[in-house]
């Protein structure tokens, strides 16, 4: 008999990195708030990497925690280990990354929302979702029944998980949990169309068998640069990572076994990540490479168990200890955790709006790993706007859409509501034609005034934002107005650069626009200079030398946005506009764009398509 448990506004499916950020949205901008989780000891886990951060992944925690959200805070409270990557590169692609407590982490985000006032955090798994008129009601395993008016799914890996190792293969979820097995006939009955998707993780192992002698320390930077824009504190690196390589011998041991391999058995039917494949997928598809790098990371400051980056598999369990014992410094390795792989349900994404909304269910959303992305960053990015979005539709408020130009965030849905996609979707700086403009030094500048706008940024840290913006402000004036003269000083610091003297007084703004030269390096001469936030001097630094690739920018901005600005009329019949190629009209009808730029990044629609678009409707005007 099923039990009337009670009414809510918000309901949260999954309590991962998606589920966290969503469920904390919508209860801080007013809505009540049910979280739903499988296990409470889960909420917030790292099942594979116990990491945050990296390439273009960094920039979308950087933008998560302008906007408002909680990623970025918690990873700089349980950072274990911190690195800016790319640093030999543009300031585009500097992307921060840290290695995290994973345990600590779980602690963490648990504790913030139990203490959130509108959220309750409950140990259920739900295995059915109808709707009923403007309501949507959710029945438990336990035959309790929950009535909401909208609902976040953001259940990671969990829906129809299973697990693969060898030729054994059960229903699960990560991390030993069990899977969610009741939902997805519910979505498939409301019309959502699912796919398979797999993922991988490698083994754990143990710290004492491992002879650290042998590999090589990768040390973190110092200072260390948080991922908040509130972090004042100095953050410490606790512990150092090691890099160690597979072989000759470890590739022989992996082909020999290939047939043993659920991946190449065709027992798997779910669709793999394309940027983060298994070891026996990388000794396949890469056969002329002879090694393969290996990261060893802790996976926390009081275990012993360490993680394995680049060592994901699915392989038997004798085969895998056997691949492990050929590589240098692993010769007498315990696994702790055998590596595995899962397949699990994922919803097509086309068949959401930019709001991640599903196009076709008012008040059903979208997050993470359920819209076929891969990723804690992606995941959290997402359950962070479709939780302000359920919010604001219940508060009768116009909805949050971050277009390509806006972040990563944008391009992130964009991509995925747009282009769909085939395999699990990865953040990467070379997936955003503004990269140069959408910095992960600049997050707070571009999205925190929306953060504010939505309800997320208090007064106390808008008014922080606003200092740094009135000094960055001042000090473009201080340079502009700042002259230095012609001397043996200066002129001998610009020759120890190798930069050319000067001979007649010159502006510091003039001096820094040098490729040579620097903050640091012009700090003798700077004579002026106040005391600056970091964050300041980088940023005006970057501007300043990469201005004229800026302002080109910035042009191409303007011309999509002109596009984006030409509505698209909702239930437009693209059928019935003569000139269109039949594969637009298709796309067209499938994606339903809500604009003309939207239109043009359709895969399948020309920008002949798009010309006959916009004289066919005369793009409605915003």
């Amino acid at each position: 008999m099923v039990f009337f448990a009670g009414s809510t506004d918000v309901a949260v499916i999954g309590a991962g990195h998606a589920g966290i950020e969503a469920a904390l949205a919508a209860a801080r901008l007013g809505c009540e708030t049910v979280l739903f989780t499988i296990n409470l000891d889960c909420v917030g886990n790292m099942p594979c990497n116990p990491s945050i951060g990296g390439t273009a992944k960094g920039h979308l925690v950087r933008e998560i925690d302008a906007l408002g959200g909680e990623m970025g805070k918690a990873a700089d409270a349980t950072m274990l280990q911190s690195r800016m990557l790319n640093r030999g590169r543009g300031p585009a692609v500097h992307s921060l990354r840290a290695q995290i407590d994973r345990r600590a982490y779980q602690q963490h985000m648990k504790f913030l929302l139990e203490r959130e006032p509108r959220v309750q955090l409950r140990q259920a798994e739900i295995v059915s979702l109808d709707r009923d008129s403007d309501e949507w009601v959710l029945t438990t395993r336990l035959e309790e029944q929950f009535r909401c008016k909208a609902v976040i799914l953001a259940t990671g890996t969990f829906l129809r998980g299973k697990i693969f190792v060898g030729d054994v293969s059960y229903d699960g979820g990560p991390d030993g949990m069990f899977a969610a097995t009741g939902l997805n006939d519910s979505l498939e009955a409301l019309g959502v169309r699912l796919r398979r998707f797999k993922t991988g993780t490698p083994a754990r192992v143990l710290r004492s068998s491992i002879d650290f002698a042998r590999l090589e320390e990768q040390p973190g930077d110092e200072p260390v640069v948080p991922f908040s824009f509130e972090t004042t504190e100095a953050l410490q690196n606790k512990c150092p990572c090691h890099i160690t390589w597979t072989n000759g011998e470890t590739k022989r041991v992996i082909l020999d076994n290939l047939h043993r391999s659920p991946l190449y058995g065709g027992k798997i039917e779910g669709v793999g990540p394309r940027y983060c494949p298994s070891i026996e997928d990388k000794i396949v598809r890469f056969a002329d490479k002879e090694r393969h790098q290996v990261f060893i990371e802790p996976c926390g400051e009081f275990t012993d168990e360490m993680y394995l980056q680049g060592l994901s598999s699915s392989l038997p369990v004798d085969v895998q200890t056997s691949l492990l014992r050929t590589i240098e410094g692993l010769e007498e390795v315990q696994v702790m955790r055998p590596a595995y792989a899962i397949e699990y349900d994922c919803c097509d994404p086309l068949q959401l709006d930019s709001t991640l909304e599903f196009l076709d269910l008012s008040g059903l959303y979208g997050a993470g790993q359920f819209n076929g992305s891969s990723g804690y960053e992606e995941a959290a990015a997402q359950g962070l706007i479709a939780g302000i979005n359920a919010a604001r539709r219940i508060l009768g408020k116009s909805a949050l859409r971050l277009d390509r130009a806006s972040s990563y965030i944008g391009t992130l849905i964009d991509d995925l509501v747009t282009k769909g996609c085939t395999d699990p979707y990865r953040m990467m700086t070379s997936r955003s034609e503004y990269r140069l403009i959408l910095r992960q030094d600049n997050a707070d500048e571009r999205l925190t005034p929306i953060g504010r706008e939505m309800g997320l940024v208090d007064d106390e840290r808008y008014a922080h934002f606003c200092a740094r913006q009135e000094q960055k402000q001042a000090e473009r004036r201080r340079l502009t107005d700042t002259v230095l003269a012609p001397s043996e000083e200066l002129n001998a610091l610009l020759t120890s650069c190798g930069t050319s003297p000067v001979q007649t007084g010159v502006k510091l703004l003039e001096l820094l626009k040098r490729p040579q030269l620097s903050y640091e390096a012009l700090a003798p001469v700077d004579k002026t200079r106040p005391p600056l936030d970091p964050l300041v001097i980088e940023q005006v630094e970057t501007e300043l030398k990469y201005e004229g690739y800026i302002h080109r920018q910035q042009a191409m901005i303007d011309e999509m946005r002109r596009l984006e600005n030409r509505l698209l009329p909702a239930e437009m019949d693209y059928y019935a506009i003569g000139g269109l190629r039949k594969e637009a009209q298709e796309k067209l009808t499938r994606v339903r764009p809500r604009s003309i730029g939207q239109a043009s990044r359709i895969s399948g629609v020309s920008p002949a398509d798009v010309s006959v678009l916009i004289l066919a409707t005369g793009g409605e005007r915003t």
